[in-house]
């Protein structure tokens, strides 16, 4: 994935701060997209795929708290915590809720910058191909390899195998992978996930694709 495909929310109510954040971010190459409220970040994050949120906690509507636990339900994208609230308590408050880093107001943007560039880099995002042992993703050219066969794959089954790998620490329900790749507002048949994971594993040399009953999908642990 190149930087020019990469998409961050950012979510912030101060205008001054926001514009000034979401021009920096668009000069160093990101796609950004700007939400002033905790409740129209909700509905943005569920419409879209973003490979990073930058979250403010004090908000309008939805609190940066609680949209952080929203999105921690969904899936493991990288959120960076940009607030004024220093104070020691909040900061283990976001991280006890499995935000990935926290800043505070005020900050050097070019300190920022480089914590968005770290968190994009250990997420994979930044990486030109993703490997989960046997397996080798490369999606800028929408390629699967497994050892040494690559993988005829659609690209819904591209899409859901790449999702699976980012998030392989990580069960995804159902709707959590219908979400990602059809759309919150996908109305079509809602056996396309298991009807699309049934024929990935039929292309697979080794089903490495995990049912977890009742929950969802998650990948194997996979040998080199």
């Amino acid at each position: 994935m190149s930087m020019r495909t990469i998409r961050i929310l950012l979510v912030e109510d101060d205008e001054h701060i926001a514009n000034t954040v979401k021009a920096f971010l668009a000069d160093a190459g990101y796609a950004v997209d700007l939400c002033m409220n905790g409740d129209e970040a909700h509905a943005k994050f569920y419409d879209n795929t973003y490979q990073l949120v930058i979250l403010d906690v004090m908000l309008p509507g939805m609190s940066g708290h609680e949209l952080l636990r929203e999105f921690r339900k969904l899936n493991n994208t990288p959120i960076l915590m940009m607030t004024a609230l220093s104070d020691e308590e909040n900061q283990i408050r976001a991280f006890d809720e499995q935000a990935d880093d926290y800043v505070t107001k005020p900050f050097k943007i070019r300190l920022l910058l480089k914590r968005v560039e770290a968190l994009l880099r250990r997420s994979g995002a930044l990486a030109k191909e993703i490997l989960c042992g046997k397996l080798r993703l490369l999606p800028e050219d929408f390629r699967a390899i497994y050892e040494d066969t690559e993988l005829s794959l659609t690209v819904k089954e591209f899409e859901i195998i790449l999702l699976l790998a980012k998030n392989r620490d990580k069960t995804l329900t159902h709707e959590a992978i219908l979400t990602r790749v059809w759309g919150y507002d996908f109305d079509g048949d809602g056996g396309a996930v298991h009807t699309h994971i049934k024929n990935l594993r039929a292309k697979m040399p080794e089903n490495i694709i995990k049912t977890v009953r009742g929950v969802g999908y998650r990948l194997e642990e996979l040998a080199e």
